[in-house]
């Protein structure tokens, strides 16, 4: 069967080929022999219902000076391609939610989206986890300056974070003593008119942020600890934390068999979860990465497996 493979990303020239995972994904479709049409989120459209992009055909390679080599633009149905990768980066708006509408068209006309654009939508990466309370930290999502307060009051440290964030920005930690705490409520609530999230603050966060990746509900036996730099709370890699592979250990794969059968239902064939200590903490469905990262440490085929998930789901 030849395979016509989309991507839908931020613009191939500004990724970090060091360490892109959706390269990885673009290198193994093409490994594969598959066709590849690459598009960005704005390019897009409904045309009386029919979902269609301008997308450019494709080339990838294992060269850092020359990675990628673009085609002249094309205007196609989406359903002319069999499987669409949508690996738009957050902020999780109004724009992501309306490519979602588009690319659920084009899975309606048969074509394949990864992951499924109705869940993109459900399922908030913050507030998906609190589905497994039997997994997570204390936590409390709200906008209300009361409830926020007393959670602190109850708690002592703990960590606000917005719902929309990525990469570790806008996150806080407040400590018992801390004298910021009403500013820092208002700030990230904007005045008690945007919902945030609160928990518990994990000790265990010293020994890494872990992210393990399942694909169609196989969690990958190694994850990677994002380490907090000296003086930091967040292990984020774009916040300047360290990346440390390590294997899974019995806690994490029981956190995994608690969330797989919900992944499975929902269509989420590639997620990433961040385990600090022994509790989930976000369940990352948009564009989860640290693939480069853990083929590197362990020479493994991440984005291979990926494929190979899709081709047998086609």
């Amino acid at each position: 069967m030849s395979i016509k493979i989309g991507v839908v990303m931020d613009p191939i020239e500004l990724i970090n080929y060091k360490k892109d995972s959706t390269l990885a994904m673009l290198w193994a479709a093409q490994d594969r022999g598959w066709e590849i049409f690459y598009m960005t989120a704005d390019k897009l459209f409904l045309d009386n219902g029919v979902a269609k992009a301008i997308a450019h055909p494709l080339k990838v390679f294992r060269d850092a000076d020359i990675f990628f080599e673009k085609s002249a633009a094309l205007t196609i149905p989406l359903s002319d391609l069999n499987a669409i990768l949508m690996r738009k980066d957050p902020p999780f708006d109004n724009e992501f939610i309306y490519n979602t509408y588009i690319l659920e068209a084009a899975e309606r006309d048969g074509c394949l989206i990864v992951n499924k654009p109705s869940s993109l939508r459900d399922c908030n990466e913050k507030v998906f986890a609190t589905l497994f309370p039997q997994c997570c930290p204390e936590v409390l999502v709200c906008s209300d300056a009361t409830l926020l307060k007393a959670f602190h009051q109850q708690h002592q440290d703990v960590i606000f974070k917005p719902l929309d964030g990525m990469g570790g920005s806008k996150i806080f930690r407040l400590k018992a003593d801390d004298p910021n705490v009403s500013v820092i409520i208002e700030t990230l609530t904007e005045h008690g008119t945007e919902t945030i999230m609160a928990q518990k603050f994990i000790p265990e966060i010293t020994s890494g942020d872990k992210r393990i990746l399942i694909i169609d509900g196989e969690p990958m036996p190694y994850a990677l600890a994002r380490i907090p730099a000296k003086g930091e709370t967040r292990g984020n890699l774009a916040a300047g934390g360290s990346g440390v592979p390590v294997a899974l250990n019995e806690r994490d794969y029981w956190i995994c068999e608690q969330v797989i059968p919900t992944l499975k239902e929902k269509g989420l064939l590639f997620v990433g979860l961040d385990v600090i200590g022994d509790y989930l903490t976000e369940i990352n469905v948009t564009s989860p990465t640290c693939i480069r990262e853990l083929n590197n440490a362990y020479d493994l085929d991440i984005a291979g497996k990926l494929m190979d998930a899709i081709a047998k789901r086609l």
